[in-house]
């Protein structure tokens, strides 16, 4: 790469990624992390023999590159599992996706959903992508977009699917066939579908052991290392330790909204677009408890609006190692925004009396611990600003050689195994064209 200077804001795996496929090519990059260690939310803590992650997160892979890398880092440690995930409804359990499985229903709200979904597939038009409702009504039906599909993505998202478009889609919705729907209402129909049917998870010491098993292949990892402003006319980064380093090209892995505000003089029309930008935050509990669930569930999505989780899941389904013997282990994930505020004083202790409310706990079963991650960024939300916003951010960014990279820093719904392609795509970009600039960069892959 010359003498460009490659700096990397971020070592999580975006962050991470990228400097491992720069430096197995043989190109040097300096990593600068504000945390203590890297891993960003890619972490792992262990409290009291209980292994917590930060939140749920599980790899799935589409693509043989990313299983291969993956399976190089972490060797022996990795294990495949068959996807055992359900929804509730009612009081009952019935096989996740919803829409593929409608067995065990009331008799009535199966032949509403069956019916809805028959109706919408006779029509034999391509549901409308105007909006996120849409697409929903015109993909399932009615009854499915009323009993699953528009509660949860209204609690999941903070907003109604009105207001959303449904350009984040990209097969993370499974999208049955009639045969298949037809089939999961009649029987039990124990046939996976998504794009998450199987999973892979390390063996021992959590998700964390990812972020780590980089960690260790990658050098000039940089921690303590907060962002304070970044003069785009001089090219340099100012840290909140009083240390400012000149760069050629920056890559940021720095959620969007947050990069904005570290950039003085920001031209009028891209600190609106700033200021366009929408997400939903989510808020983590994990549970330690003394007692063994008998449940071998991985998680549970809850879409009725007086539970205040979205979703649980169980760690000790994931690894035995994560907890001591005898025990089992939890995560629950509550969905906020602005637009639907969390109350944080009383959130534990509401979430606890829902988790008995629908059996996930027993009022003799001990808690042995709790862990908290109050994740300020989770997802960005695809409203109908959101692509004009983020394409005209990013392009400022670029023409400034500022890379962003990753779930966060690309402000896209993005899985992990997406994350660590990005990282080698933006790594290969940097490598290929090593006397241009990241706005010709750019411009070049335009014209191929």
């Amino acid at each position: 790469m010359g003498s460009k200077s490659v700096t990397i804001l971020g070592a999580g795996l975006a962050g991470l990624s990228t400097a491992w496929h720069l430096q197995k090519a043989g190109s040097s990059c300096h990593v600068y992390e504000k945390e203590p260690e890297p891993g960003g939310l890619c972490r792992s803590r262990n409290i009291k023999g209980f292994v917590f992650d930060c939140d749920g997160h599980l790899l799935h892979f589409r693509h043989k590159e990313a299983f291969s890398l993956v399976k190089e880092l972490l060797g022996d440690n990795l294990v495949q599992h068959r996807r055992n995930s359900w929804v509730s409804h009612d009081g009952r359990m019935v096989r996740y996706p919803f829409q593929a499985n409608l067995f065990g229903l009331p008799r009535p709200v199966l032949r509403e959903c069956l019916a809805g979904f028959i109706s919408a597939r006779r029509d034999g038009c391509l549901p409308s992508r105007q909006n996120f409702l849409e697409w929903i009504e015109g993909t399932f039906g009615e009854g499915i977009a009323r009993h699953f599909m528009v509660p949860y993505n209204t609690k999941f998202w903070t907003i109604p699917p009105q207001q959303m478009t449904a350009e984040w889609l990209d097969g993370f919705v499974p999208q049955p066939s009639m045969d298949r729907v037809i089939d999961g209402a009649v029987h039990d129909n124990r046939r996976l579908l998504g794009y998450n049917s199987h999973f892979w998870y390390p063996r021992k010491g959590g998700i964390g052991e990812l972020a780590a098993a980089f960690s260790r292949n990658v050098k000039n990892i940089h921690t303590g290392f907060q962002v304070k402003a970044i003069d785009i006319r001089r090219r340099r980064i100012i840290f909140g330790n009083g240390v400012s380093r000149r760069f050629d090209e920056l890559v940021s892995t720095i959620p969007l909204p947050e990069l904005g505000a570290m950039i003085p003089d920001l031209p009028e029309d891209i600190e609106r677009a700033f200021g366009r930008l929408r997400w939903n935050s989510i808020f983590n509990l994990n549970l330690g408890l003394r007692q063994r669930n008998p449940s071998a569930k991985h998680w549970i999505y809850f879409p009725q609006e007086k539970v205040s989780f979205f979703r649980v899941g169980f760690f000790h389904n994931f690894s035995e190692g994560l907890v001591p013997a005898g025990r089992s282990s939890l995560y629950v994930e509550v969905s906020y925004s602005r637009l639907r505020p969390l109350d944080k004083a009383s959130i534990h202790v509401r979430i606890e009396k829902d988790l008995r409310k629908v059996g996930l706990l027993e009022e003799g079963d001990a808690i042995e611990c709790r862990d908290v991650n109050d994740i300020r960024y989770g997802y960005p939300i695809y409203d109908h600003h959101y692509a004009s916003a983020r394409m005209q951010i990013l392009d400022f960014l670029r023409w400034h050689d500022i890379i962003p990279c990753g779930r966060y820093g690309g402000w896209r719904y993005m899985s992990m195994e997406d994350v660590i392609l990005e990282g080698r795509d933006v790594a290969h970009r940097l490598i290929k064209y090593p006397d241009k600039t990241a706005r010709v960069i750019k411009q070049s892959e335009a014209g191929q």
